[in-house]
C-alpha cells in the first residue's frame, strides 16, 4: 500500500516500516501489571505480546511469543522470583532482553538479577516516559538502570581495599585511564558509571547526545562488551 501526502510524495520508508518493539510482562500484581499494559499499548512504538502473572506460564509462553524485551518483577509470590525466569530462559534464548522493574533496591537483589543475566534494572516508581525510553535504550544495546541503582552498582566496586582484596575504581585509585580508550571516551565511560543518561552526559561535556551515542558505541567495541553494565565492570577492575 502506498501512502500519499498532500504534495503527492511518499513518506520515508522508515516512517511506514519501522518495526514495533515487542514487549512481554511478568508481574503478579494485577494493578501494576495493568498499568504497565496500558503504558505499552498506548505507545505506537511498542507492541504488547504477552502479560503473565505466574512464573511457570511465562517460562513456557515467552519463547513462543518471541518478544524483544521482557519486563520482569522480582517478587512473584511465595517461593517465586522473576530472577528465576531469567535463569531459566537466558541460556537457551540469549537474544531475549530482560528488564527488571521492581520495588527492590537492595544490593543483594540488584546483583543477583544482573548475575542472572538481566540487561537493565529500574524501579517501579520510574515515570512512564522514562520506562519507554529505557526499553528503547536497551534494544539499542544499552543497559538502562535507574540512577539510584547505578549508584549502588558503582558503590559496590568502591569498597575499601586496605586489605588488598577489594574492588578499586581505576580513576579513584591512581588517576589512570583505560589505555585503549581516548580521553573523551574515558570521560564518557566515567559518567556512564554514575548512571547518567546520554542527554545528561552531552550537557556536561557540551556535545550532542548523538555524539555521546557514537562514543559509547566505540567504547563497547574497544572494550569488547555489549552493554553499560559490562562496560562499568571493565571500568572497575580487581586489584
Amino acid at each position: 500500500m502506498i501512502y500519499m501526502l498532500k504534495n503527492n510524495t511518499c513518506p520515508p520508508p522508515a516512517a511506514v516500516l519501522q518495526p514495533k518493539i515487542k514487549v512481554t510482562l511478568l508481574d503478579d500484581n494485577t494493578e501494576i501489571r495493568s498499568a504497565l499494559e496500558n503504558i505499552i499499548t498506548k505507545s505506537e512504538a511498542f507492541e504488547l505480546t504477552g502479560s503473565y502473572a505466574e512464573l511457570d506460564e511465562a517460562i513456557v509462553l515467552i519463547p513462543l511469543m518471541i518478544p524483544d524485551v521482557v519486563i520482569v518483577d522480582i517478587n512473584l509470590g511465595p517461593g517465586e522470583s522473576g530472577i528465576d525466569c531469567i535463569r531459566a530462559l537466558k541460556p537457551d534464548f540469549p537474544e531475549l532482553l530482560f528488564m527488571i522493574c521492581t520495588v527492590f533496591d537492595d544490593d543483594e537483589k540488584i546483583f543477583e538479577a544482573l548475575c542472572a543475566g538481566a540487561n537493565g534494572y529500574i524501579l517501579k516508581r520510574t515515570a512512564p516516559a522514562e520506562l519507554l525510553r529505557a526499553i528503547k535504550e536497551m534494544v539499542q544495546g544499552g543497559a538502562p538502570m535507574s540512577s539510584l541503582i547505578a549508584r549502588k552498582v558503582v558503590s559496590v566496586f568502591q569498597v575499601n581495599d586496605s586489605g588488598g582484596n577489594g574492588w578499586n575504581p581505576l580513576h579513584a585509585k591512581n588517576g589512570s585511564a583505560i589505555s585503549v580508550l581516548s580521553r573523551r571516551e574515558n570521560e564518557i565511560l566515567q559518567q556512564l558509571s554514575l548512571g547518567l543518561l546520554y542527554k545528561e552526559i552531552a550537557a556536561n561535556l557540551f556535545i550532542s547526545p548523538e555524539t555521546v551515542r557514537k562514543h559509547v558505541y566505540h567504547i563497547y567495541e574497544k572494550l569488547h562488551v555489549g552493554n553499560r553494565v559490562e562496560a562499568i565492570n571493565k571500568y572497575f577492575r580487581r586489584s
